[in-house]
């Protein structure tokens, strides 16, 4: 690619160039020169391509026939433009050479008659001549039909899930992680590596083990490989394997770190400065605690001896010392303590004041979500498939299983769930789970006592066993909103086509919302693994989502915009991109549900085990100084759900899951007062 000047001025300055490599054109057939069976050649609307387009006639059965040449027989890619200027989807049976493709395939609407899309699918083709027939499959007949392209159909069979996995050649600070090969149809690119869900690295597609170093002793690291192919299509992950690095032959802990004083309290930051410690080899880590609690990690060779403190409580106490720690882990005895009372403060929508238990007994509670007149509540257990009612006092009542869900060892199983705003006369509930084939959201008839029938209103959302996202809310406009995780392959977040790494928004009936920013489910995208939704009085939508390594974040979601991943972890100032509006360490949040109280968002952290409490600055897109409650009090916090009619939340813990590591029916759910 080259850009060339054409005048005596030059180029301008250019920053960057964001191109994408398009798929080989195909063969345009256009609809007005197939055969047509009740409808008609038009030419009434604007935009269309060739001398017209086929108006299907309103009845069930109209259809649209092309005949198309194969120079060989084999996959390719079917794509039919349409427009579809009412508010109704005009689904159509897809035949090839007679046969059903493509069953009640969706034409949503577009914007108007004049605004076109394509709708793409995969066939199978003969050598030489073939039919491809469109038949509409309600008395609203089809959409307006523009042409059909046939194309080479890309490559989308994934590689098969790399084989047994084992560690060698373990020291305390480094390892081999092997695995076995994968196969593909084209051939494996790469192996990513991943250690819980954040990657580690990566090796060439002919490798199929990494030494990885720089590892601390002593250390438990869960390790899986995921197989990628040219195209970006990814296996399931390998089987993961526990793998412990050896006890550090350094037994020398640094010494004490000295003189820890403070300054600059304000309501919710301190600063805190110490004399340094040493060590026989290198100090490398600082921790500020407060106990065993961890509140902020300093690194370097060596780190800090300075760090402002933000995200305290207001009117808080704090007991905080500072501990040095070489690479072999060894810790320092802790420094002296410093204690102080952080200031009172005000935000509009107030600060939590008391925390009481509602309901224990539970193993990984996951969604939680309050019936329409607020008598109850439903809660899923994410690994049981188990659905519970539960009331305002805290008692529990089991009112079904949702069937067809699997696990992924990971993070995927029964996860959101969301209760039908006009439940009183429809019943209807709503779940986002994993199954076989990948994720999925269904539907499902709740009396108010048990759970029957299953109705799939969505699939072909991949899974992993990490980063399947999984919030399910309703929105003021009456439509579902669902967050989806780019299953492990961050390539889908960019994948406008894809339902992986987005927010989706949806009709009860399971299709794209009208109004949607590209006319399909996707309302936003560039996400990496969104399990955080609310929206605050003025109808807008918040997102809190997991970074990789570096920051999780907290968006404003807005239609079709673009979040980042994986070009952006946290604000980047990438043209196109929309920045968040507040980021975190991973250590500090690694966020899960939010809520919102008045005007405060309230943010569960599960690595941070600690509530944030967000205040948004007015009616303006901006947020004020966080603040943290509850750090490392009450463990790993997964979902955070306001009380209907009240000033409070209900706030759950996953202590059981396989990062808490905690026996089952440990979790509980706390009710918080805000005042």
């Amino acid at each position: 690619m080259r850009l060339t000047a054409t005048t005596a001025n030059g180029l301008a300055n250019i920053d960057y160039v964001d191109f994408q490599v398009a798929a080989p054109a195909g063969t345009a057939y256009q609809a007005e020169d197939a055969t047509v069976g009740q409808g008609t050649i038009a030419t009434n609307h604007l935009n269309y391509t060739g001398t017209g387009f086929v108006d299907y006639t309103n009845i069930a059965g109209s259809y649209v026939e092309f005949t198309v040449s194969a120079a060989t027989a084999g996959s390719a890619s079917v794509a039919l433009r349409y427009a579809n200027g009412t508010a109704v989807d005009r689904p159509m049976d897809v035949t090839v050479n007679g046969t059903v493709v493509a069953p009640g395939v969706s034409f949503p609407a577009t914007a108007d008659w004049d605004t076109w899309a394509t709708k793409t699918l995969g066939a199978t083709l003969v050598a030489g001549t073939n039919t491809i027939r469109a038949t509409a499959t309600t008395a609203g007949g089809g959409p307006n039909l523009d042409k059909l392209t046939v194309g080479t159909a890309a490559d989308t069979q994934a590689p098969t899930r790399p084989g047994t996995t084992s560690c060698t050649g373990v020291t305390e600070d480094s390892l081999t992680f092997n695995w076995g090969a994968s196969t593909d149809n084209v051939g494996v690119a790469a192996y990513d590596l991943y250690e819980h869900g954040n990657k580690l690295g990566e090796t060439p597609g002919t490798v199929t083990s990494k030494t990885l170093t720089g590892l601390t002793a002593n250390t438990v690291y869960n390790l899986t490989a995921i197989a990628r192919d040219a195209s970006g299509n990814t296996s399931p992950a390998s089987t993961a394997i526990d793998c412990t690095t050896l006890p550090s032959s350094d037994t020398t802990p640094p010494s004490a770190p000295s003189a820890l004083t403070t300054s600059g309290l304000t309501a919710n930051a301190v600063t805190l400065t110490w004399g340094a410690a040493t060590d026989n080899k290198a100090v490398t880590t600082y921790e500020v605690r407060s106990g065993s609690t961890v509140y902020k990690t300093l690194t370097g060779t060596p780190p800090a001896n300075t760090t402002t403190l933000t995200g305290l409580a207001c009117n808080s106490p704090y007991t905080l010392t500072v501990v040095a720690k070489d690479q072999a882990g060894n810790s320092s005895a802790p420094s002296n303590a410093v204690t102080f009372t952080t200031p009172t403060c005000t935000s509009d929508g107030g600060v939590p004041s008391s925390i009481s238990t509602l309901s224990s007994g539970w193993t990984i509670p996951w969604g939680t979500y309050w019936m329409p007149d607020s008598s109850s509540a439903l809660a899923t257990e994410r690994d049981s498939f188990k659905v519970f009612k539960v009331t305002p006092a805290g008692a529990r009542t089991q009112v079904g299983t949702v069937p067809n869900v699997v696990t992924t060892d990971g993070e995927g199983g029964l996860l959101g769930v969301a209760v039908d705003p006009n439940w009183s006369s429809n019943h209807y509930v709503y779940f986002m789970h994993t199954a076989s084939e990948g994720n999925r959201i269904a539907r499902m008839t709740y009396d108010g006592t048990t759970l029957t029938g299953y109705k799939i209103l969505l699939q072909g959302i991949k899974k992993n066993r990490y980063h399947n996202g999984g919030r399910l809310l309703f929105g003021p406009d009456g439509y579902l909103y669902a967050s989806t995780g780019e299953a492990q392959t961050p390539a889908l977040a960019q994948d406008k086509t894809s339902l992986n790494g987005k927010i989706l928004r949806l009709t009860t009936a399971g299709q794209p919302a009208p109004g949607n920013p590209f006319g399909t489910y996707v309302y936003s995208y560039g996400h990496r693994n969104p399990q955080g939704l609310a929206f605050d009085r003025n109808g807008r939508l918040w997102e809190a989502e997991f970074g990789d390594s570096k920051f999780d974040e907290l968006n404003l979601i807005k239609p079709g915009a673009n979040y980042g991943w994986p070009t952006c972890e946290g604000t980047c100032s990438t043209s196109g991109m929309t920045n968040p509006k507040k980021t975190w360490t991973v250590s500090e949040a690694s966020p899960s549900g939010i809520a919102i109280v008045r005007n405060v968002i309230y943010m569960a952290s599960l690595r941070g085990e600690r509530l944030w409490q967000i205040p948004i600055s007015g009616d303006t897109e901006n947020v004020g100084t966080p603040a943290a409650y509850y750090v490392g009090t009450y463990g790993r916090l997964r979902t955070v759900t306001k009380v209907p009619g009240q000033d409070a939340l209900w706030l759950s813990t996953t202590n059981c899951d396989n990062n808490g590591n905690e026996a089952a029916g440990s979790d509980k759910i706390f009710k918080v007062a805000i005042k």
